[in-house]
């Protein structure tokens, strides 16, 4: 069985964890496929975005506990969490569809995506503390940028377990849909990714990440500057003024 399936479509991808009998657990082997897929992906000039979402009922379970035995020290947590790290990393635009419960590092699978929709069987459950394990990949950061310190303070000193409709009201998720219309809301997003000039969005992509560390105005006008500028002597914007002008003259 393959732990990760792949499916392309008119430019995006919808990855798939493929272990629904373990509600996708996340493995050592799992990650580095994760790995392999998304430099296939970024070498493929016909995506833009790429879908990730849990076969069967759950979305992804967590770490393997076993395999977090087996891998002590600093080398071999950052081993296991090299998937959740890759996709982070991805200058393509990712959209988590959160078909059920997310734990513990399977919220860190999540929350490394740029977008997440919620069905509402989703179930958001950081549970590191739960089971005597601290945080790891980021999962503590990741979560307070999202949501803030209360909410991540709720999540993980308390355990609090939100679904969907919650999720979306705190700002964890972008929204929450039907169960039946969870891939038809990532696919609808990711087709308008899909029509962006591709160099464009992974370059603005890079501009959103850059704004973590500016606190002033002309810095954020400095992060914005090179890509606006080079974006104008692009085709698509050439093309479209062409065409507006085009337009206004036959008025």
């Amino acid at each position: 069985m393959d732990e990760v399936l792949i499916d392309k479509r008119d430019g995006y991808a919808i990855v798939t964890l493929n272990d629904p009998d373990r509600r996708n657990v996340f493995t050592l082997a799992m990650s580095a496929r994760i790995q392999e897929l998304f430099d296939e992906l970024e070498d493929d000039a016909s995506i833009n975005a790429v879908i990730i979402t849990g076969a069967g009922k759950g979305f992804c379970s967590g770490g393997h506990l076993d395999e977090l035995l087996e891998n002590p020290g600093p080398d071999g947590m950052r081993k296991i969490y090299a998937g959740f790290v890759r996709i982070a990393n991805s200058r393509l635009a990712t959209i988590a569809a959160v078909n059920g419960a997310a734990v513990g590092a399977g919220m860190n699978a999540l929350l490394v995506c740029d977008v997440v929709i919620a069905a509402e069987s989703a179930k958001f459950d950081s549970r590191f503390l739960q089971i005597g394990l601290g945080p790891g990949g980021g999962h503590t950061w990741r979560l307070r940028n999202n949501i803030g310190l209360q909410a991540t303070k709720a999540m993980v000193l308390f355990g609090e377990v939100l679904d969907g409709q919650r999720a979306a009201d705190i700002g964890l998720a972008w929204k929450c849909v039907p169960n039946d219309e969870l891939i038809s809301a990532a696919e609808e997003l990711a087709a308008k990714a899909a029509k962006a000039p591709r160099e464009l969005l992974m370059r603005t992509k890079d501009t959103i990440h850059n704004t973590i560390a500016i606190s002033e105005s002309d810095a954020a006008i400095d992060n914005e500057l090179d890509t606006q500028v080079w974006s104008m002597g692009e085709a698509a914007f050439v093309d479209m003024v062409s065409s507006l002008k085009s337009r206004i003259s036959t008025k």
